[in-house]
């Protein structure tokens, strides 16, 4: 008797069931590996021998965990813990990557002071700390990691303001290098007395660090929340015209025959064949100690767009003009007793013809700069206008 559709689906579910069964009782068991506890010793061990206050002999762990971290974790407290600790502290031993060695050392040995209810001031946090810092980061709660608790930290003693402190411990400024604690600690007070957003913070903090890098003297006292502001568009603005300018190279590059050497390699273009200028005065001359003029020729986005920032003019917007090679644009400065001072920005066509030559503003050049530019004129055999 034939079977129904339904019971042939039912043989045919059975036999699927019955093989992978058999499959099942084929498979030997692997058991899995004990807890690894020695090695999770070891591994808390290292690097801090004879501070222990205990014998690690004497663990008796009741855990079932295989994670390694966790075990890390667990043989730390059973060594060094009299105390309990933070969880910015104890995080070390769960992850430390991300970390060099030198900083993963110092996370351990401050939690091990903590632990060992030894001073953690005395134990090496003098070093970028106060003690009222010190007993902040101690009694920080929450699931900040290391540098958001050391920030808030530090920001608790600019500001009364706990949420304010908070806040600005999960910015960028948490994730600055501690070389630069002493710039950055500026940056945090003058957050705490100008309030803002995490977010207004963190685009505040990448315009910042980009001036503090590019000048190492960057300061924010005499600033205000929105100077600072309208300095952060307009430094967003020269981004956007460097990378207006770059796209104009790249294609002229794309365009150009390949060359070999540095040059087609940087991200300057090739500019004028006349070499740079410089002159000293003689000690008669000099109206200060060591003054010296240079002149040179920029070549680079990031120079065209700095000297028209600087200098109040439109000099950036001739940068088709450079990078095409139907114009040059060159700069006088002077140095003296360690400044360098912007005097004029010079435009030359292919034919080292001087078309613009202006200062500040695009004011006109004084007599004395004039006579400057006629002495690099001549040395350089330039054609200056009448």
């Amino acid at each position: 008797m034939a079977k129904s559709m339904i019971q042939r689906r039912q043989d045919a579910e059975r036999e699927r069931i019955e093989a992978y069964a058999a499959t099942l009782r084929r498979v030997s068991h692997v058991p899995r590996p004990a807890p690894d506890f020695e090695r999770a010793l070891d591994e808390a061990r290292r690097g801090f021998a004879g501070v222990a206050i205990r014998d690690g002999a004497l663990w008796r762990p009741k855990l079932k965990t295989r994670d390694r971290a966790r075990l890390r974790l667990a043989a730390a407290r059973h060594l060094y813990a009299r105390y309990p600790v933070s969880v910015a502290l104890e995080a070390i031993w769960l992850d430390g990557s991300g970390l060099d060695a030198d900083e993963v050392t110092l996370r351990k040995a401050w939690y091990i002071a903590v632990a060992r209810g030894d001073s953690l001031y005395k134990a090496g946090a003098n070093a970028w700390l106060s003690r009222k810092e010190v007993h902040c980061f101690l009694n920080v709660a929450g699931d900040f990691t290391f540098g958001e608790a050391f920030w808030l930290a530090i920001a608790r003693s600019y500001t009364d303001d706990p949420g304010l402190a908070a806040r600005l411990a999960r910015t960028k400024i948490a994730r600055t290098p501690r070389g630069g604690l002493a710039f950055w600690r500026e940056v945090t007070r003058f957050f705490c007395g100008h309030p803002a957003s995490k977010e207004e913070i963190d685009d505040l903090c990448d315009y910042i660090g980009a001036m503090h890098q590019r000048d190492a003297a960057y300061s924010l006292k005499g600033r205000t929340l929105a100077s600072l502001r309208r300095q952060m568009l307009e430094w967003h603005r020269d981004i956007a015209a460097i990378e207006r300018i770059e796209a104009m190279r790249r294609r002229a590059a794309g365009r150009a025959p390949r060359t070999a050497g540095p040059q087609s390699q940087s991200r300057a273009w090739d500019g004028s064949r006349l070499e740079d200028w410089e002159w000293k005065p003689s000690a008669k001359e000099a109206k200060a100690h060591g003054e010296r003029f240079f002149v040179r020729q920029l070549k680079t986005a990031e120079d065209l767009v700095a000297e028209s920032r600087a200098m109040h003019h439109c000099v950036s917007m001739y940068a088709a003009k450079c990078i095409a090679g139907y114009a040059s644009i060159w700069v006088l400065r002077r140095t003296a007793l360690g400044k360098i001072d912007r005097l004029l920005t010079i435009e030359l066509d292919p034919q080292n013809r001087a078309v613009q030559v202006r200062g500040f503003g695009n004011r006109v050049a004084s007599p004395e700069e004039r006579k400057i530019v006629e002495r690099w004129a001549k040395a350089r055999g330039v054609v200056l206008k009448a």
